[in-house]
């Protein structure tokens, strides 16, 4: 009787929830709405009235608007976008006929990779190439040498980061530094830094180290990922087991090696992928997508592209950080140039990964996607950061976090991820400050739901308070991520003290208790949907 009573009582008090949270949808939505219509509205009065002092505005092709050209990434990769279709469609092209037509596996392939990548680097690197041989070549006979050893892992590591600091110090390296016949060389440096796209040939190469080193341990996936997994429940092979699942020796030569090194789908920007992933597609291509999914794929990224030009020629909030202006805007509008910069951050990057992940799964090989969720439905530092770049997240979480203890350190392992973090990004102070401010700003979080996570809500009361709660240290938390990126992406470390005497003025207090009300209702939503999400994964 007891039991039939406890389940009557907890599914009115079930009804009850549902109730109230379909009826705080009447106030959040209107207020979602009129928010960004504000945000949207004063960025185009900012835009307007403030053009003429900006710092590198180009014209556009939109009504005679100006675009904000001042981001060097994006523009640099547009400029290259026809340049780098048509060297890619042409690689693909060639790779699907000499497969099908000589069945090659991961050797023949590998071989095939090789030569093109080493073609589409000689073009961007030139002589510079034989920086990347050379160094990838010490790498691997260190890995073949001494990769069985108790120790290797910390030779591993120092190798590596001696190498990514030192290429950053001596920006690449002058070839008359190693004798006088070798001077003429400076003059073949090609169009694209080599030490800048190496930072991602450093991950490649401890993950290299790393999967080999491992090769003896016996990894397995667990039945209830098996039974979750989107894929895995369909008889596909997810990236999770590609990456969990050993690979024989013979995937470790050097050919394979070197093929992963400089795979030209994801040789400048990745998304990152293990040696383990990469090695097993070689000979198995992906069956993860469709070919009807990858084209959507592709229309999709197109359609983001519009939404980026669309953006950057009628809001210039690149602009405005880059110029230094925000030091003569209100503290209403620094937010929305700093709320503005990020999502344009988000946008650029999801546009770059994207664009490469596409070519890599039409030739058959899946990497992890970067930004498998918006920006703005991220309500905690957790869930921003396996969010936004989540390739590079899974390998830290793989090769640094595990190996330093995981979850049974995680307060201090935190400092040591996103310091290297910092470092593998650039050596600039307003980095590291980035950094360290959001390690100050993840602790609490972490302790806070730690204690959370011992806390059983009873009743619909009781779930309605531990929700308001939830809600409100999601609003505090989205606050300190935008403080965080605003030092380190458009204040920089010196605007911290300008930055907390504006917000301390009256009109200050009001803008941040603004601010922390809208990010009280932006949780609320994100709430919602997670319900959705998890009432649609129910009903399959």
């Amino acid at each position: 009787m007891s039991v039939v009573l406890r389940s009557f009582a907890s599914l009115t008090a079930g009804m009850k929830s549902s109730s109230w949270k379909r009826k705080e949808l009447f106030v959040l939505v209107p207020y979602a709405v009129v928010f960004y219509a504000i945000v949207i509205r004063r960025s185009l009065q900012l835009s307007h009235d403030h053009h003429a002092k900006l710092y590198g505005l180009r014209p556009g092709w939109i009504f005679g608007r100006f675009t904000d050209a001042t981001d060097a990434q994006w523009r640099n990769f547009r400029q290259n976008l026809p340049i780098l279709t048509g060297v890619f469609g042409i690689f693909t092209l060639v790779a699907n006929i000499i497969k099908r037509s000589f069945s090659l596996r991961a050797k023949g392939m590998s071989f095939y990779w090789i030569v093109v990548s080493l073609a589409y680097l000689f073009y961007l690197h030139e002589a510079c190439i034989l920086f990347i041989f050379g160094i990838a070549s010490a790498n691997f006979f260190l890995v073949k040498i001494l990769g069985r050893t108790k120790y290797f892992l910390y030779g591993l590591w120092v190798f590596n980061l001696s190498f990514l600091l030192c290429n950053r110090i001596y920006e690449g390296y002058q070839f008359s530094s190693f004798g006088e016949h070798w001077a003429y060389l400076d003059d073949f440096r090609g169009t694209f830094r080599w030490h800048i796209c190496f930072n991602f040939v450093v991950l490649r190469m401890i993950s290299f180290g790393h999967d080999y080193h491992w090769t003896d341990q016996y990894t397995s996936v667990d039945d209830k990922h098996i039974q979750r997994c989107d894929h895995c429940s369909t008889g596909k092979t997810c990236y999770l087991v590609l990456q969990e699942r050993r690979v024989t020796n013979d995937k470790f030569s050097f050919p394979i090696y070197l093929c992963y090194l400089v795979y030209a789908p994801l040789y400048i920007a990745g998304p990152i992928i293990t040696f383990n992933a990469f090695a097993s597609q070689l000979d198995s291509p992906q069956n993860i997508y469709s070919s009807r999914e990858v084209a959507w794929y592709g229309f999709r990224w197109v359609f983001c592209l519009s939404l980026m030009e669309f953006m950057t020629q009628f809001f210039y909030y690149n602009a405005f950080a880059i110029s230094g202006l925000w030091k003569q805007l209100s503290p209403m509008d620094i937010f929305i140039i700093g709320y503005g910069v990020l999502n344009f951050m988000w946008l650029k990057f999801l546009l770059i990964w994207r664009y490469f992940r596409f070519w890599s799964l039409i030739n058959g090989i899946v990497p992890p996607e970067n930004m498998p969720r918006c920006i703005n439905n991220c309500h905690n530092l957790e869930s921003f950061w396996k969010n936004w770049h989540a390739s590079f997240n899974k390998w830290l979480v793989r090769y640094v976090y595990i190996p330093l203890g995981g979850s049974q350190k995680k307060l201090l392992n935190v400092w040591v991820v996103f310091t290297f973090v910092a470092v593998w990004h650039d050596l600039e102070w307003k980095l590291l400050s980035w950094a360290w401010l959001t390690c100050v700003f993840f602790i609490p979080e972490m302790l806070i739901k730690s204690a959370a996570s011992a806390f059983q809500a009873e009743g619909a009361f009781g779930e309605f308070i531990f929700r308001e709660l939830r809600a409100a240290a999601g609003a505090v938390t989205i606050t300190c991520l935008m403080v965080a990126n605003l030092v380190g992406f458009v204040i920089g470390p010196s605007g911290i003290n300008w930055l907390v005497s504006g917000f301390l003025q009256e009109g200050g207090l009001l803008t941040l208790g603004g601010l922390l009300v809208s990010f009280y209702v932006g949780t609320k939503l994100m709430f919602h949907i997670a319900d959705a999400k998890q009432r649609k994964d129910k009903s399959r």
